[in-house]
């Protein structure tokens, strides 16, 4: 039975009653899971969507790109190269997609950065954690992987 003086669900939640025990359950709408417990929070989509600018050094994962048959800059000079972008976005003296399709080491460069959408497992452990704290529209700061730094903007 729900009370009248509960506050509303989260996003993302529906209030179902079982057909065999008559008792009531919560249904994530996007995952399709549900539970017994009342959810606190909004309903993870269990997937995000977002951009990223990518600058290999020598010592990613695969020091080529696109762009540069081979990469030699080094980790600290990528990183400069990295917040330079960052300052750039933040001071709305550049758009992120036209920073990505100039200079990302990425193939997403083509589309902006637009990585489309991924769940959890589809990315490396660092980016998807920041992927997934990241609220819509906000941008990281720098990021390190195999591949090498990247800024994310999570999009969706």
């Amino acid at each position: 039975m729900s009370n009248e003086n509960e506050p509303p669900l989260p996003d993302g939640w529906e209030m179902r009653t079982s057909r065999s025990t008559g008792m009531t359950y919560y249904l994530n709408t996007y995952t399709k899971k549900s539970q017994w417990e009342r959810p606190e929070a909004p309903a993870d989509a269990g997937e995000v969507r977002c951009s990223h600018i990518l600058v290999k050094h020598a010592e990613s994962r695969r020091p080529t790109s696109w762009r540069e048959e081979k990469i030699t800059r080094t980790k600290e000079e990528a990183l400069e190269l990295i917040k330079g972008y960052r300052k750039q976005i933040v001071a709305n003296d550049a758009q992120f997609d036209e920073i990505a399709l100039k200079y990302s080491d990425c193939s997403s460069a083509k589309r902006g950065g637009d990585l489309g959408m991924f769940g959890k497992g589809q990315t490396q452990q660092a980016f998807e954690e920041e992927s997934f704290k990241l609220k819509i529209g906000q941008l990281s700061k720098p990021i390190e992987t195999e591949s090498g730094l990247h800024i994310i903007l999570r999009t969706a």
